[in-house]
């Protein structure tokens, strides 16, 4: 699409005219950066909440328990990765978000911040598509335990009520048994593990670079529809030119695979 088919034509002006404005959107722009940091700040002042539960989870290292994950740090950020129990590949999506994380991560290590992602499917299942994707990131298992389930981002038949869910604080239609999210835990001074805060759906936007990018241009993030999101248009960054489509689930379906039973189920 060229920048004469955006649906409003880009008004042609001085450059006084577009110092003006600019200038004016500036001003927006520094209170919306004063703004985000009152509320960064009100995030770090909620209060924290006991871990009673003894979470064990599958590495490539052994089981492990949730405070081994921090490995001596006091600060964990869990990405609930959408990889469910006999899926072949990750929700797009999930792996969209993942794609920013390590270059972030050498400093978040040195900054007394661990990062894992966590999957309710078998460690086995889902490391061979971490190899495809040639992350470097810890990536767990919590097939034997109720983590995913009690952070409200797996949800087995017996959770569907009428056909919603409990997610990100609401009721919610059911889309998928494995949604998204981030989950940030604390050690405190006597070395108990604490849930500090969780974020799903569009609040964890900010970590996406690639939106951030596109927003800065005239085009924005141009996404178009079907579904006005980056199913639209994200691919596993493997698969950008093979053509196929993201489900409503967040699963890649290939072209030959449209109208099948098991759509956005690969």
């Amino acid at each position: 699409m060229s920048i004469t088919e955006t649906a409003t034509a880009p008004r042609i002006v001085s450059r006084d005219e577009w110092l003006a404005e600019r200038r004016a959107l500036l001003a927006k722009e520094k209170a919306m950066t004063r703004q985000r940091d009152a509320l960064a700040k009100e995030r770090r002042a909620l209060p924290w909440v006991l871990v009673e539960k003894d979470y064990r989870f599958e590495t490539p290292q052994g089981e492990r328990s949730l405070s081994d994950l921090f490995e001596g740090r006091s600060q964990l950020i869990v990405k609930h990765f959408m990889f469910g129990p006999g899926w072949k590949e990750g929700c797009v999506g999930c792996s969209f978000e993942c794609d920013h994380i390590d270059g972030a991560l050498l400093h978040i290590l040195h900054h007394d911040v661990s990062f894992v992602a966590v999957s309710r499917a078998p460690l086995q299942e889902f490391l061979p598509f971490q190899r495809r994707m040639e992350w470097k990131f810890p990536w767990v298992s919590s097939a034997h335990s109720d983590f995913n389930f009690d952070y409200g981002v797996s949800f087995p038949p017996e959770r569907v009520r009428d056909g919603k869910v409990e997610h990100n604080y609401e009721t919610q239609d059911f889309v998928c048994e494995e949604l998204s999210g981030f989950s940030v835990f604390a050690k405190g001074d006597d070395g108990r593990v604490y849930h500090t805060y969780s974020v799903f759906g569009r609040g964890a936007e900010e970590i996406l670079g690639a939106y951030m990018f596109l927003d800065l241009t005239p085009k924005g993030r141009n996404e178009r529809g079907p579904r006005f999101n980056l199913t639209d248009w994200v691919r596993h960054h493997d698969r950008y030119g093979a053509g196929g489509s993201v489900a409503s689930t967040g699963r890649y379906v290939a072209d030959d695979m449209k109208g099948a039973c098991c759509e956005g189920r690969r």
